[in-house]
């Protein structure tokens, strides 16, 4: 099952909001570390970029610490669009909801953007065309905030893949079954290291390229455009 497959799946749609924060280390910090770094350059009413935004929770996270901020949230999944409008509830006045990918997005300019576990699912010329249709439609320096699966420079990829899965299963899953869920998510994938992800970003057109999370296998970078 492909990524468009999987994020389509009735059963997968129904668990996500319940299952994506246990699988990400400070799954909540990351979004506030986002809305900081984003709010760093932001004026007080801003229009907001949410590339890869089914699902709604870093919308809501967004949303309710920025009362100013306006969204336009893209996503290819109806099902995960759907979803994105239950978790927003009143919220959602604020949120222009799209179903499709960032070519979906109207021209902006935006005075940022995030794409948050998006990008590792994209080999390397969507992942590059995606982060410059995003460039495309921000304002000169405003930020990009991303995070995803990475694999740390000169580190192995099924190691901390195996760490990951076994961060995210229950109490008491052993490292066995972890390591067979990361081999097949190595196989995939399409991972970059980290120095690969800093030189796409700068190939899309952004700079000041900085990590600013690492939890197991999941990184990521702000920069801007």
């Amino acid at each position: 099952m492909n990524a468009a497959q999987s994020f389509a799946a009735p059963a997968m749609i129904a668990n996500y909001v319940a299952s994506t924060p246990r699988k990400v280390p400070g799954y909540a910090d990351l979004h506030r570390m986002a809305m900081l770094l984003l709010a760093e350059r932001a004026p007080a009413q801003a229009d907001m970029l949410v590339v890869g935004a089914g699902g709604g929770l870093e919308l809501k996270a967004f949303a309710e610490a920025q009362a100013g901020w306006r969204f336009v949230g893209v996503d290819p999944s109806a099902g995960m669009i759907e979803l994105a409008r239950r978790v927003l509830g009143p919220l959602g006045a604020r949120v222009d909801l799209r179903q499709g990918l960032v070519d979906s997005a109207p021209p902006g300019p935006f005075d940022g953007a995030t794409c948050l576990l998006t990008l590792h699912f994209l080999r390397r010329e969507e992942r590059l065309h995606t982060l410059r249709e995003t460039h495309r439609r921000l304002k000169p320096g405003a930020p990009l905030v991303v995070a995803h699966h990475s694999i740390p420079d000169g580190g192995e990829a099924s190691a901390w893949l195996a760490r990951s899965a076994a961060f995210a299963g229950e109490p008491g899953t052993g490292f066995e079954r972890a390591w067979i869920s990361a081999a097949m998510r190595e196989e995939h994938l399409p991972l970059l290291s980290g120095e690969e992800e800093a030189a796409i970003q700068r190939e899309a057109g952004f700079s000041d390229v900085a990590l600013f999370y690492a939890g197991f296998s999941f990184r990521g970078w702000v920069s801007r455009a």
